[in-house]
């Protein structure tokens, strides 16, 4: 692990030279990575209206936003308008209380509607992509009900999805559920229609795996990702939640090896942060530069 630190903070320090223009590197001279910044609007914790804490992200450098379903569809508009960000992708707003793999087939119907309304979000927004947590598994809810459940529901929304043109994307979480990246493409292969594909988090992996290993077998199945620091010796000294608890790059991801199995599967588009620094204008700004430094690595 102290390697993995020592090549990490190398690596920053060059990419920071070759971003400040002090030094002329090989990386510096490579070309730019077409990814594009944004960030999930749940991690904004600026004060003030949605304008407010969509220009406060516009400033910081972002193009992007994923707003969440559910919310007033005029009032995310006009955020969008008046800043000027994107929507990269909008995350469904039932998939944790309204699971699409609960016991109660009403309650997954409840969930299937969350899917469906943040489908008509997305189109009204502009974005190609939503976010949708597949469903839970538990004590009450086996394996292999959650994953029949799960596969005919987000099947019930296809249609929907191919109509507007929204991507269905599935994100990896902590859900005890589709555990590895083959059971995640097998996953993707049952559902059968390339309207769903993978939303991949980065920092949910490292609880157990490796982002860069995921990232090879999903390939082009992966329609966004989710930027996200994750801390393995906080997981093991003060526990499992504590892994967040680290900003951008000061964590155990091993980000050129990420940025190199990004580069390897040809993924471009966004890249939104899901990470803790977005409470005042210069986290958000701290944020921002720590992503120029990774895509440069």
């Amino acid at each position: 692990m102290s390697t993995r630190r020592t090549f990490l903070t190398t690596a920053l320090q060059a990419s920071a030279l070759a971003l400040g223009g002090t030094a002329v590197t090989s990386q510096a001279q490579a070309p730019k990575r077409q990814l594009r910044k944004a960030i999930m609007g749940g991690t904004l914790g600026i004060k003030g209206t949605l304008i407010e804490k969509y220009t406060a992200a516009k400033e910081a450098g972002y193009e992007g936003v994923e707003p969440s379903g559910g919310m007033n569809q005029q009032e995310v508009i006009d955020a969008l308008g008046a800043s000027g960000l994107k929507a990269a992708s909008v995350c469904c707003h039932t998939h944790w209380k309204q699971t699409l793999t609960h016991n109660d087939e009403k309650v997954r119907a409840e969930g299937l509607q969350g899917v469906l309304q943040t489908l008509k979000d997305a189109k009204a927004y502009g974005a190609e992509s939503i976010l949708v947590v597949p469903g839970v598994c538990n004590e009450e809810v086996p394996y292999h009900l959650a994953w029949e459940r799960s596969i005919a529901e987000i099947k019930k929304a296809v249609p929907l999805a191919k109509e507007l043109g929204v991507k269905i994307s599935i994100e990896n979480v902590w859900n005890n559920f589709i555990l590895s990246p083959l059971e995640a493409v097998r996953y993707l292969d049952e559902v059968g229609d390339p309207i769903v594909g993978w939303h991949f988090d980065i920092g949910n992996v490292l609880r157990y795996g490796w982002p860069e290993q995921w990232i090879t077998v999903l390939g082009k199945r992966i329609n966004r990702i989710h930027v996200k620091e994750y801390s393995t010796k906080k997981m093991k000294d003060e526990g499992v939640w504590k892994g967040f608890d680290c900003d951008l790059t000061e964590g155990d991801n091993n980000w050129p090896a990420i940025m190199k199995a990004l580069d390897d599967v040809g993924y471009t588009g966004w890249a939104i942060s899901e990470q803790r620094g977005g409470v005042n204008p210069n986290g958000l700004k701290m944020l921002t530069e720590r992503m120029d430094r990774i895509f440069a690595m």
